[in-house]
């Protein structure tokens, strides 16, 4: 794979990067699009369930997240995405966080903080698990050091953007990167339509299910969806979750740094606690910061119910332009382009992350009763 079509694939699979126009009127046309699709599913879980009630059938409730999610996979896979609309669609990753913050309200401090503890236990147990696993894999099927590094780093962390975050960090190759981004976007589809069934199957409450999807699906806007698609709690719980999870980018990514400079294949770090935590911070994704402010502004009374409301519908506005980017995003042949050994080591740390995620959220929830009855 040549160095440009290096760059197309990274292009292709929507990496949380920097936006490729600088000119407003130029993301027009995507967001546009974004709410098009946004409100196509919308409508279309209106009209599914009027359809039912018309024909006296049963149908199961299908959510708007899936329909947008939908609509937006047929678009970007069969007439696929005119790069007049691509600027604008790649601000679903910026939605995503507004909706991240604005849900601050919908949580009062002290639950997050008690869930945040909780939680961090969980990713902790699930990292060390998980990034052993995948890292052993990737040498087991002759990937290279840094391609299994860069797996597990998106797998027990935050997906894409903890990818982009470590490649400057350890000096990946741009292919390795192209590759990483693909199997993880592969699974993040996968988890979506996988897990929520098979929440209901195991018959996890909605808090159980919103923890585990925080857990185990890899970028945060799948994770979102994934959530939401159980239900509207489960989606706040993952979202949470998720956020403690995103608030560990800086670290990990330090470790891993760290790890391959000492072997030589990555930049010395300036010496000392102020460099180490200066390289954390700027790894730190800050929209966590305001998910915490807004939830402390809620908490400490500062709005009213109107305004509560209000932010609350920012959410839900930001959400549904997220879930159609995620859809409109997944470029399929893209990913189908990976090469199997890849996608086969993702594969194997998906399993391993949702097998040890779920026994520890059922283990902390019904076995040691954590965090039962505060959502």
């Amino acid at each position: 794979m040549s160095t440009v079509a290096e760059r197309d694939g990274l292009d292709d699979a929507f990496a949380d990067a920097e936006f490729t126009s600088k000119r407003p009127l130029d993301y027009v046309p995507g967001i546009l699009l974004l709410i098009a699709v946004g409100l196509a599913g919308k409508y279309a879980e209106i009209g599914w369930l009027a359809l039912g009630k018309r024909l006296h059938w049963h149908v199961p409730d299908i959510e708007f997240v899936l329909w947008a999610i939908v609509i937006g996979l047929i678009i970007a896979n069969t007439v696929g995405l005119h790069r007049i609309f691509r600027p604008g669609v790649l601000t679903y990753q910026f939605w995503l966080k507004v909706g991240i913050v604005a849900l601050g309200s919908r949580f009062v401090l002290g639950d997050v903080l008690k869930l945040g503890g909780i939680s961090l236990v969980q990713i902790l147990v699930d990292m060390a698990v998980a990034g052993t696993i995948i890292i052993l894999a990737a040498r087991w099927f002759g990937l290279s050091g840094k391609l299994g590094s860069l797996l597990a780093i998106g797998t027990s962390i935050c997906g894409v953007s903890a990818i982009i975050a470590s490649k400057g960090a350890i000096r990946a190759r741009n292919s390795d990167v192209s590759y990483a981004i693909a199997a993880i976007l592969a699974l993040g589809a996968v988890a979506l339509f996988v897990l929520p069934p098979l929440g209901h199957a195991i018959g996890l409450s909605d808090h159980e299910f919103g923890l585990w999807a925080g857990l185990a699906v890899d970028n945060t806007a799948e994770t979102t969806a994934t959530g939401y698609l159980f239900s509207d709690e489960a989606g706040k719980i993952a979202v949470l979750v998720k956020s403690v999870r995103n608030a560990l980018i800086g670290f990990v990514v330090l470790g891993f740094a760290l790890y391959w400079a000492a072997r030589g294949e990555a930049d010395e770090l300036a010496p000392g606690f102020g460099a180490k935590a200066a390289f954390v911070w700027a790894k730190f994704p800050k929209f966590v910061l305001g998910f915490l402010a807004v939830s402390a502004v809620a908490t400490a009374g500062l709005l009213s119910k109107g305004q509560l409301t209000n932010v609350a519908n920012v959410s839900k506005w930001a959400f549904l332009l997220t879930f159609a980017g995620v859809g409109l995003s997944t470029d399929i042949r893209q990913i189908a382009r990976t090469g199997w050994r890849p996608l086969l080591v993702a594969v194997v740390g998906l399993v391993v992350v949702a097998v040890v995620s779920l026994g520890l959220v059922l283990l902390t929830s019904r076995v040691l009763g954590w965090g039962v009855g505060g959502h």
